[in-house]
């Protein structure tokens, strides 16, 4: 019974995925950096399947510098400078004895520059196993194994590498065979509806990110098992090691979930099998948020003078299990709800367009090619009609595509957008606030509410477009 409470529980929490414009209810030593070191991360692509070519940045003169890799910091891990409300004192009760304060650092689960070496199709194709070879439609479109996990990984900024491991550890994929009853749901949520590789993925990131961004925000103090029974999580963990460990209280209660995180046969020692020493990567990327960090200058997504609503305030920046990041504006055109508006969506900041499918475009304003690398804006709802191409370099002002319904859950026309900073996904109201055109986000009790504040100017979020959402975009605040 308690079974398939946890099914229906799961279920609720995996359908409201991205409905915009409506408010639903002993330590390894520190490694020593150098420049040869940095330019080879920097220089090697990564491997992919995928149809789009590898992004070239190919800006006019003068061009973007590539975000520089900070100077490392060993561990133990503390609370980056993007947390809001670090972790407090330790919840009542019992903590877990004799378990590690750390074991999975925050760059192996964040899409970040540690992953900028990671070949997937290679490593796929030379492990040899069910994956190299799977094949599965995934919105009307055949995409191989290794396009799944990568598609999954840009989607959700979640590290590839830990995708494989999770796949690997629950159902051979990688490197072998699995058993027939971990075809469809390999990862072993088992939600009706949500079987094959891209949706238990899909889950598995959205747990990840739910445990990593909670931890990260003071929301999670404690893990939940199938079983309802309950663990106060360490207050020295990482959000990292919480993100890993949140998923496998999903899938397992206690005593297992103990087995398969610290027993001999644990993940962390498939995943050194698998990879190598991830506390060395870590340390030639980390603290992914370097110290006095600022958000560049960035413009509001329309040129000066028009008339758009600002329809939701921070919500999930991608979907469940990312912060409260995202912001949503529609244009002010009177044309039919959910249609492919005339108007035009408009760079924020000058860079390069490193992702244009799947109705996103991303734009790369370190403009060395990479997501995981620097400050990128992601931007959702963009009509598959005329939107800016992969590869692009575009200027602030320039156009980007339409505002539509397409791509994810939309209510009305509308644009998404949202930051990143080495792969990870800010919330609106951080360390570095998100800042359009000098207009201030800051978010209100529930999800979908906020505000924009200038000054003594607010305006606030409606879903209805209502008077009080009404911004136009001043000339010349550069």
């Amino acid at each position: 019974m308690r079974r398939w409470a946890g099914i229906a529980i799961l279920i609720a929490w995996v359908i409201p995925v991205l409905a915009c414009n409506f408010p639903m209810p002993s330590r390894q030593p520190q490694p020593t950096l150098n420049q040869a070191a940095i330019q080879t991360l920097v220089a090697q692509q990564m491997g992919t399947a995928l149809a789009s070519p590898p992004v070239q940045p190919v800006p006019p003169t003068p061009g973007p510098t590539s975000t520089p890799i900070p100077t490392p910091t060993p561990w133990p891990f503390l609370p980056a400078p993007a947390d809001t409300l670090p972790p407090g004192d330790p919840p009542p009760g019992e903590l877990p004895p004799g378990l590690p304060a750390a074991m999975m650092p925050d760059s192996e689960v964040i899409y970040s520059p540690s992953s900028l070496d990671f070949q997937i199709l290679e490593y796929v194709q030379n492990a040899g196993g069910f994956l190299s070879s799977y094949q599965e439609q995934v919105d009307n479109q055949t995409l191989s194994g290794v396009e799944i996990v990568q598609l999954v990984a840009l989607e959700t900024s979640i590290n590839p590498r830990l995708l494989l491991a999770i796949l690997e550890y629950q159902a051979h994929w990688v490197r072998g065979q699995p058993d027939p009853s971990r075809v469809d749901y390999p990862i072993g949520f088992y939600v009706p509806g949500y079987r094959g590789l891209y949706k238990e993925l899909s889950l598995t990131a959205k747990q990840l990110g739910t445990g990593y961004y909670g931890w990260r925000q003071g929301t999670i103090s404690s893990l939940e098992f199938p079983d309802f029974t309950r663990l106060p999580l360490d207050p020295a963990l990482n959000a990292g090691s919480v993100a890993l460990q949140y998923l496998f209280s999903t899938l397992f209660n206690e005593g297992l979930w103990r087995e398969k995180l610290f027993g001999p046969e644990s993940f962390s020692t498939l995943y050194q099998q698998m990879y190598g020493d991830a506390l060395l990567r870590s340390a030639l990327v980390e603290p992914l948020f370097p110290t006095g960090l600022v958000q560049p200058v960035l413009e509001l997504p329309f040129l000066p003078g028009e008339r758009w609503s600002f329809t939701a305030g921070p919500h999930n920046a991608w979907a469940t299990g990312s912060p409260r990041g995202g912001i949503d504006f529609a244009p002010v055109t009177g044309e039919p709800a959910c249609a492919v508006s005339r108007a035009w969506v408009t760079a924020s900041a000058s860079g390069l367009v490193v992702r244009s499918s799947r109705n996103t475009v991303v734009i790369d304003l370190d403009g060395d090619g990479y997501e995981q690398t620097g400050w990128t804006l992601v931007y959702l709802h963009l009509a598959d009609h005329e939107r800016v191409a992969l590869g692009a370099w575009v200027e602030t002002d320039d156009r980007l595509g339409h505002p539509s319904c397409e791509g994810g859950r939309a209510t009305g026309t509308n644009v998404h957008m949202a930051r990143k900073y080495n792969g990870e996904w800010l919330p609106a109201e951080s360390a570095q606030p998100f800042v359009l055109s000098g207009w201030v986000v800051r978010a209100g009790e529930r999800a979908y509410e906020g505000y924009l504040i200038n000054g003594d100017q607010v305006v606030e979020a409606r879903p209805d477009g209502s008077h009080t959402s009404i911004i136009v975009r001043a000339a010349g605040f550069q």
